[in-house]
């Protein structure tokens, strides 16, 4: 099963492959599989692909606490694989207790 949530986007990973399209304009003898995966848990297969590209995040992500709980379910975003993302309860300046994740910068 796939996750609800983007862990990296296709920019950077885009760019990157761009500079090797002309390489691929040939007729291949079978199809090539490439896949991306967002994170090390790899949904989707991306291990049994031709190609396999992992992106990844080289700064700890931001959080909008505010609307965190009504944007994504919390069990869905804490699936991190170093344990980065836990939950947590955050008290907001006007006194509101939300359920929201709290981000372990040292394990991202």
């Amino acid at each position: 099963s796939h996750c609800t949530h983007t862990a990296t986007d296709a920019s950077g990973t885009a760019k990157a492959t761009d500079v090797l399209f002309d390489d691929h304009q040939y007729a291949a003898a079978a199809k090539l599989k490439v896949s991306m995966a967002c994170c090390l848990n790899m949904c989707g297969a991306v291990h049994s692909r031709d190609i396999a590209i992992l992106g990844y995040h080289r700064s700890r992500p931001c959080m909008d606490h505010e609307y965190m709980d009504k944007m994504r379910e919390i069990p869905l975003a804490i699936a991190c694989p170093t344990a980065a993302i836990k939950p947590a309860k955050i008290k907001l300046e006007d006194g509101t207790e939300l359920k929201s994740v709290s981000v372990n910068e040292p394990r991202c």
